[in-house]
């Protein structure tokens, strides 16, 4: 049996959590960890995958003898958009963990909106203890999930299990049992019956900026929240933060929770920080667990040596 050939790792993660999840990891091979710096000036011409998240541009010039690409997430635009690609597949990372995490976040901040949970933390600061009294139900609540993946499909599944009513669009139709769903061409009856706006979608060509001022005035207004509320976990490059500031600022939209920006980290002067109804999480919604990473790697690599085809490859027409 011929000697297997290396694994080149270059994950801009946590370096603590990189090095503990590798000790248990792809043991059967050669690790090649960038993140050692013994490891600088190493012949990368031998490793056979690459697993990524916002490598070293050179990685792709040194590393010639590549299979296949492993994303460390579920996103795929940080490798599309950054470097010249060799023709391989490029496979995103789907996994139980990161998918559950990404609709916790979700569950958690339409809920929080939903149960008035800026005022009351507001209050808080204040000491006042004031109930109150309009409190709409989660069924008297449209959600719209925007990006019908793996991370939408299962938001909006736990999204109806909590009450709440929800829809969904994708650029593709596509079908979810229970769940009305939208295509390209159902964009405005989409947005229309829309109280609270869920963005999942990858970043792409096509939904590059589509969060702006013309889409959020497109929301429903007559809503039982007394305006609409977007959530952003997916791409900062899908939203237009300089609209989005004006949004939430006059009133276009009543809140907001962010968990993705255009440039990160989000800039100390950046007004988003101070806005009383916006809520800021540090990208942190769906944080891949390195563990899981590997052991997905793994899956596909034995798949791919077992003369099955690799999964989640991403279609590069599309980015994703």
């Amino acid at each position: 049996m011929s000697e297997k050939r290396p694994v080149v790792v270059d994950l801009r993660f946590a370096r603590e959590s990189v090095v503990s999840a590798l000790r248990s990891a792809l043991q059967d091979r050669l690790v090649i960890d960038m993140g050692d710096p013994a490891n600088a000036d190493r012949d990368l011409s031998d490793a056979e995958f690459a697993v990524v998240w916002k490598p070293d541009p050179a990685l792709f010039r040194r590393a010639t003898g590549l299979k296949a690409i492993f994303s460390g997430g579920a996103g795929v635009d940080h490798i599309l958009s950054a470097y010249e690609l060799p023709d391989l597949p490029i496979v995103r990372f789907v996994d139980r963990s990161l998918t559950d995490r990404m609709s916790e976040w979700v569950l958690w901040q339409c809920l929080h909106h939903l149960r008035n949970g800026i005022r009351y933390a507001g209050q808080q600061r204040d000491r006042l203890w004031h109930e109150i009294a309009e409190q709409p139900e989660a069924r008297d609540v449209t959600v719209g999930v925007m990006g019908l993946g793996v991370l939408g499909a299962d938001s909006v599944r736990k999204l109806a299990v909590m009450g709440f009513n929800v829809i969904g669009w994708s650029r593709r139709p596509k079908a979810i049992e229970g769940i009305e769903t939208f295509d390209a061409t159902g964009l405005d009856a989409f947005l229309a019956r829309t109280d609270m706006l869920v963005g999942l979608l990858p970043l792409t060509d096509d939904t590059r900026g589509i969060y702006d001022r013309a889409l959020f005035s497109r929301l429903r207004r007559t809503g039982p929240l007394g305006g609409p509320i977007f959530l952003n976990a997916g791409r900062g490059g899908s939203q237009k933060e300089s609209e989005l500031i004006e949004c939430l600022a006059d009133g276009t939209l009543k809140a907001a929770s962010l968990d993705v920006f255009e440039k990160e980290p989000l800039s100390s002067d950046s007004p988003l920080w101070s806005l009383a109804n916006v809520i800021v999480t540090p990208h942190a919604a769906a944080a891949s667990d390195v563990r899981a990473l590997f052991r997905h790697v793994e899956m596909q690599i034995a798949r791919l040596e077992s003369g099955k085809p690799l999964e989640f490859v991403v279609d590069r027409t599309t980015g994703y």
